[in-house]
C-alpha cells in the first residue's frame, strides 16, 4: 500500500535577471556564474542527500538540481514550470508597479485570478502542479525534492497552508532553503515545516 511521502520543494540558484529585478516567468534564463559558484558550496542536509529529483525543465532549474544532486538522475516535468507572465516578461517589476495603467498587483492582492496579460493565473498554476502532485504520490521513492520556482512555492504554500493570495503569505520564500510538505496518497498536502524550512549548510 502507498504511503504518504516527504517532499520538499527549492527555489533554483540566481540568475542574472533575479539581479536585474527583471520578471522570468517561462523565459529560460540559466544560472550565472556566481549563482552557480554558490550553489558548488552547498549541500543537501541530511535526510534529503538521497531523495528522487525533480525539476522544472527550465535551464535555471535543472542545474540547480544537478549541481546539489552531484550527479544524479533529475527528472523534469513542464508543470514544475514557473508561472508564465505573459508579457510582463523581461520587465522590471519595480517599473510595473510604478506605473498605474499596467494592472501589476502586489501579491497580497492577487486573489487565485490575478492573471498577467497573455499570461497565467495562480489557479492555473495551482490545477498544472495538482495533477504532478497526484502523479507523484504513487512513485516508489519516499523522499521527493523538487527544484522550481518562486511561483510554484507560492502555491504549494497555498495548498499546504490554506492561504488564498490574499494578505500576506504564511511563509516568506527564501533561497537556499527546502520547504518540506507531506505528501499524501490522494496527492494532497499538508504543511510540515517550521516558518525558515531547511537550510543548506556549506558542503
Amino acid at each position: 500500500m502507498t504511503e504518504p511521502k516527504r517532499l520538499a520543494f527549492l527555489r533554483h540558484g540566481v540568475t542574472s535577471w533575479n539581479r536585474e529585478g527583471r520578471i522570468q516567468g517561462r523565459t529560460d534564463i540559466p544560472l550565472d556564474e556566481a549563482g552557480r559558484d554558490h550553489l558548488d558550496g552547498l549541500a543537501l542536509p541530511p535526510g534529503w542527500e538521497d531523495a528522487a529529483l525533480h525539476a522544472s525543465p527550465l535551464r535555471r532549474a535543472v542545474e540547480t538540481a544537478e549541481r546539489l544532486g552531484r550527479g544524479r538522475a533529475v527528472r523534469t516535468d513542464p508543470r514544475l514550470m514557473e508561472m508564465n507572465w505573459g508579457d510582463w516578461e523581461g520587465r522590471r517589476g519595480a517599473e510595473l508597479r510604478a506605473d498605474p495603467a499596467s494592472g501589476y498587483r502586489d501579491l497580497e492582492h492577487w486573489g487565485w485570478d490575478f492573471r498577467p496579460p497573455g499570461g497565467e493565473s495562480p489557479a492555473d498554476l495551482r490545477d498544472r502542479l495538482q495533477g504532478w502532485l497526484r502523479d507523484r504520490a504513487g512513485d516508489d521513492a519516499s523522499a521527493l525534492l523538487a527544484v522550481t520556482h518562486v511561483g510554484v512555492i507560492r502555491t504549494v504554500l497555498a495548498l499546504g497552508w490554506g492561504w488564498d493570495f490574499l494578505g500576506p503569505p504564511p511563509l516568506d520564500i527564501k533561497r537556499d532553503r527546502l520547504y518540506a510538505v507531506t505528501l499524501e496518497t490522494d496527492g494532497r498536502i499538508r504543511a510540515a515545516c517550521g516558518p525558515e524550512g531547511i537550510r543548506l549548510p556549506c558542503a
